[in-house]
């Protein structure tokens, strides 16, 4: 199954690992791209750029395909030295970028210089155009349904990428709602060149949290997660615990919420210690609708395998009988 994405990255198949905070390390990230996907290493996972360094070294070790660095580019609440970051990236050899919240325009200079194949989330067709128009290589259009951060517009994929379609000259990855080969077959007949995956990667042997989060994905409907920030215009989706419902609760108070009304429930590294400890009410973590269509624990190869080979039956059998006669 090639695509313009399989070409671009020097990947088997048209499936990406998205970037993911506490879950982007070098097992999963080795794993995917061993199994002929594109593996990402969650750059800001890494508490300092010369930590990242490391992650990335003990990545090579692991697998000898290509596999790129997420840089999210945040409001934080500690300055994070973002340069630095980028620097290490280009450094260490990186070919491929994944970058993600804030316009990545002032970092294209130093990851094209270096010949680095840079792929920006966007949430909306505008900021696609836009990541498009700047320079940016491929985007990954986020629809709705994803985990994380879907934006404000609330356009699910069954739109975003029909018109990502028409629009972009550049290549592009279905993101947010995906899981299954009924997925990957359907982001291709939309026009898309491959999918992003992440709350499915989350679900998977090799992923670095622990074997009751995972579970509880498995155990979850697509009605189990929540969206959260949406007073402050900063929405994310993650899955609903009692710290969603608690955070959803001030929320819904009269007046303006304040992020320091909530912050104590979203600390970072509440959500760290429940990927470690499994403790499931210990913070939040980000998940997509698409826990309604995860009912096992296979190794990223098995899964992977499994989606390209319902694809590619779905593509050549049942589609194929449909416009034969």
């Amino acid at each position: 199954m090639q695509t313009r994405i399989t070409e671009m990255l020097g990947i088997q198949h048209p499936i990406v690992q998205g970037g993911m905070q506490w879950v982007g390390l070098a097992e999963l990230a080795a794993a995917v791209s061993n199994a002929g996907g594109l593996g990402i290493l969650t750059g800001l996972t890494q508490p300092s750029p010369e930590d990242l360094v490391k992650e990335i070294a003990r990545c090579r070790e692991m697998t000898d395909k290509p596999f790129a660095v997420n840089l999210t580019i945040l409001p934080t609440i500690k300055p994070v030295p973002y340069e630095e970051y980028a620097r290490a990236i280009v450094d260490s050899g990186i070919k491929i970028v994944e970058t993600a919240g804030r316009n990545p325009e002032p970092f294209l200079p130093l990851f094209k210089g270096a010949g680095v194949t840079v792929i920006h989330k966007c949430t909306s067709i505008r900021h696609s155009l836009k990541a498009e128009r700047i320079g940016c290589d491929m985007v990954s259009v986020d629809g709705f349904e994803c985990a994380g951060h879907p934006g404000e517009d609330d356009v699910t994929n069954m739109i975003l990428l029909p018109l990502a379609a028409r629009r972009l000259k550049i290549p592009f990855l279905a993101s947010g709602g995906f899981g299954d080969g009924r997925g990957l077959a359907a982001a291709l007949a939309m026009g898309a060149d491959g999918i992003n995956m992440g709350t499915r990667f989350m679900v998977t042997r090799e992923a670095p949290i622990h074997e009751k989060v995972k579970q509880k994905m498995v155990d979850a409907s697509e009605l189990d997660t929540s969206l959260i920030y949406r007073s402050l215009r900063n929405t994310a989706r993650v899955f609903k615990n009692s710290i969603a419902q608690q955070v959803l609760e001030i929320e819904a108070q009269p007046g303006d919420t304040k992020f320091e009304d909530i912050q104590s429930l979203v600390q970072g590294v509440k959500g760290r210690e429940l990927f470690e400890g499994g403790d499931l009410d210990k913070g939040i973590w980000s998940a997509g609708m698409v826990v309604g269509l995860i009912d096992d624990i296979p190794t990223c190869e098995e899964l992977i395998t499994r989606i390209v080979a319902e694809a590619e039956q779905i593509i050549s059998e049942r589609l194929a009988r449909m416009v034969s006669a």
